[in-house]
Formats: structure tokens, sequence, C-alpha cells
């Protein structure tokens, strides 16, 4: 009796579904859901056409969900509003470029920075988050590809942005900022190693 292999047998295998939520935020309708080479370049092209320079597929079936699992995709350009959450720890897993997650006192100095970059290459690729700690990243690479896992609902109440950081609303103001931040990110490492 002959046997064959499920590769022999499956056919090709069908594309991620994506249906927009809003013109960064989707979805999937497949009972599987599954992202590859093809669903990450979707989601930077995504990200490339939105005035943010993001997206995200959120595989959790919708914003009522108990746990939310999403493949995030940024620009270097994109600019995370430092920010703390509530009742929710997060979880990332860095998949593709490198980043800078600087968490903050809440009167904004540096507490810590954390060099990312996906496993294998020397740096941290995982870190879990506790609530109540301000952080930001600062993407290092072109793109930067992560799976972030937190818990829902979704609730906007439930994260916190400082006063002390720009809203994103005046593009100078952010790249002032996330240039200072860059510097006092650079001086607190270089700082580490010495000591």
């Amino acid at each position: 009796m002959a046997s064959s292999s499920s590769n022999e047998t499956a056919g090709p295998r069908r594309l991620t579904s994506l249906r927009a939520q809003n013109p960064e935020v989707y979805y999937s309708d497949d009972a599987i859901v599954t992202a590859d080479d093809t669903t990450i370049a979707e989601l930077k092209r995504i990200a490339a056409g939105n005035p943010r320079l993001r997206s995200r597929l959120c595989t959790h079936p919708d914003p009522s969900s108990g746990l939310h699992e999403m493949l995030i995709v940024h620009h270097r350009e994109a600019y995370v509003r430092p920010h703390k959450h509530f009742g929710k720890p997060e979880s990332f897993h860095l998949i593709e470029g490198t980043a800078q997650v600087v968490i903050f006192e809440d009167d904004g100095r540096i507490r810590d920075v954390l060099e990312m970059a996906p496993y294998g290459h020397g740096a941290l690729c995982y870190y879990r988050m506790p609530e109540k700690i301000f952080h930001s990243i600062l993407i290092t690479s072109e793109w930067l590809v992560f799976h972030e896992t937190t818990a829902g609902p979704f609730d906007p109440s439930r994260t916190a942005f400082p006063d002390w950081a720009p809203d994103g609303s005046d593009a100078v103001a952010v790249q002032d900022y996330v240039t200072s931040l860059g510097t006092l990110a650079a001086e607190y490492l270089n700082k580490r190693a010495k000591a």
C-alpha cells in the first residue's frame, strides 16, 4: 500500500483572508489563521499606504475577544507614542527587523532600553510587559514585524498616554521627540555598557 505525504494531497495553500476593520486593522475570517511571507508583504504594502505607516492582522475573531493576538507591521518612520496599559500585560515577539523598546519612569526618564532583534541575532527577541509601565518603540530597521498578545476586550480607556510625549498630531514635534529619545537611549545604552 503506497503512502503519500500531506503536501502531495493538500494542493496549493490558500492565502490568508484579510477583512478591513479600518485602514490599519485587519481581521481574518479563516478558521485557522496563518501568516507567511506573502501575508507580511501585504501588511507592509498596507502600512506603506497609511499615514501612520503601520498595519496589523488581528488573529483573534473580533474586538470583544478575551485574548488578542496580532501580527503587527511598522515602518521605520512610524511613531509609537509612549503608553501604558491598565489590567492587561502584553507580550511582544520580534519576527523581522530591529528596535529599541524604551521603558520609562512615570515622569518620562528612561528606566531601561531593550535592544530587540529576531532570534539568532544576539539580542532580545521577546518580552512580557506588565501593566502600568510606560513604554515605546524606536524602530532601527526599515520594517519592524512582531507578534503581540494582550488581554481583551479592546477598550481604549485601558491605555494611558503621558503629557511629556507628543500625541502625534504635530509631525515636527514628533520628529524632535524621536530624535531626542534616540539620543537619550543611546546614552543610556553606552552608560550601561561601561558600568
